[in-house]
């Protein structure tokens, strides 16, 4: 008999950064702002732990067209709204220069428990993310896609790195986010589990003992989603440019209907201890795609120009399925121009050159971050 086809749908959240449009330092969200934004866009708008995001999240999509549609308006209605108040929004994982010391948490009873729970750690979170969801409808295909999709995480890790600066300074890595974040208790690569009753075993242990409510508070890189039916990849920087983001979310669709059709032939992609496998991660956090990851089956470091259009043609057949094999094949672009990180530290360079301040030269940062954000609007 058949294996039915999951839906593969797709749902994009991401976390934005507010400034001010004058002075660039990060800026407390309204309540007037957050009601402007409610009314136009109902549930697909939240505040976030910090008073300074506000996240989105589009509606179920079926392809990645829909979700283009839906993201688009998602950043133009916020873009409008946050500029009729002095504000610009930003889609970056860490601000060039903001000091989290500054920042105050959501007075949200979520927030007022993380704070309340994870003491001085949560007080650094002043980071930004991206998260994709992918509809599989069976429990034991998600646990199942789970482990082998963990072997491609540092590729869009990688790929997304938009998080180079802390405090007004070059921290030499691609993505500072994940530094802070790891932090966190119950985050990091996903366990190798058997089967999804083995993941829910895991869980209930931790809720039957009530350190946790549910499985939502579980952070890991990748996890089955806690409310709907979808495989929830977290792993990746928030992208500035809206069709970077895409690339992305096609990547991550991709590669899930990928392993769905090895699966269907009885096959499965080979699946590398996380020690390996956090290797890669660590490679991506530091370098971006500068210096390329490990390739386990040549036993080599690999340029990630050839890491990708090996990923390009192993999901070709399942792009073209699900109709995004021009976004998949994008990623080309994004590697000629460099992640966000590369570009963030060239503009730096550039206004250093030209004699401005280090402060001033982390605003020009700031201000390319709101051009990039507003380029493929």
């Amino acid at each position: 008999m058949a294996i039915s086809e999951p839906p593969f749908s797709i749902g994009i959240e991401e976390e934005y950064l507010l400034v001010d449009e004058y002075s660039l330092d990060l800026a407390v969200a309204p309540e007037s702002l957050m009601d402007e934004c409610k009314s136009e866009l109902q549930g697909q708008v939240s505040p976030e732990f910090l008073q300074c995001q506000i996240e989105i999240g589009t509606r179920v999509c079926a392809n990645i067209s829909e979700a283009r549609d839906d993201l688009k308006r998602l950043r133009s209605c916020v873009s409008r709204v946050a500029q009729n108040h002095g504000l610009r929004p930003i889609a970056v994982s860490c601000h060039p220069f903001a000091d989290w010391k500054d920042q105050q948490h959501t007075d949200k009873e979520r927030y007022n428990t993380l704070a309340k729970d994870l003491g001085g750690v949560v007080e650094r979170m002043l980071i930004c993310g991206m998260h994709v969801h992918v509809g599989l409808d069976t429990d034991d295909l998600r646990n199942d896609v789970m482990g082998q999709l963990s072997y491609f995480l540092p590729h869009l890790l990688a790929l997304s790195a938009s998080s180079p600066f802390w405090q007004g300074r070059d921290t030499g890595l691609a993505s500072y986010r994940l530094t802070v974040f790891d932090n966190l208790p119950r985050t990091g690569l996903p366990p190798q589990f058997p089967s999804f009753a083995d993941y829910e075993r895991t869980v209930e242990a931790l809720i039957d003992l009530d350190l946790i409510e549910d499985s939502s508070k579980i952070w890991w890189d990748l996890r089955p989603s806690s409310h709907y039916p979808t495989l929830e990849t977290r792993i990746c920087d928030v992208n500035p440019r809206l069709e970077d983001t895409l690339t992305l979310a096609a990547f991550i669709q991709s590669i899930s209907r990928m392993l769905f059709r090895l699966r269907a032939l009885n096959q499965r992609w080979r699946l590398y201890d996380n020690f390996l496998v956090a290797e890669n991660r660590w490679r991506a956090q530091r370098y971006g795609t500068a210096e390329g990851l490990i390739d386990f089956g040549k036993r080599e470091i690999a340029p990630m120009t050839n890491l990708m259009d090996d990923v390009i043609e192993l999901v070709r057949e399942d792009a073209e399925y699900l109709g995004c094999l021009p976004e998949i094949e994008r990623v080309r672009e994004m590697l000629a121009h460099g992640t966000s990180a590369a570009r963030q530290r060239n503009v730096l360079s550039e206004a250093k050159a030209a004699g401005k301040s280090d402060k001033d030269a982390m605003k020009d940062v700031v201000r390319h971050l709101i051009d990039e954000y507003h380029a493929d609007l």
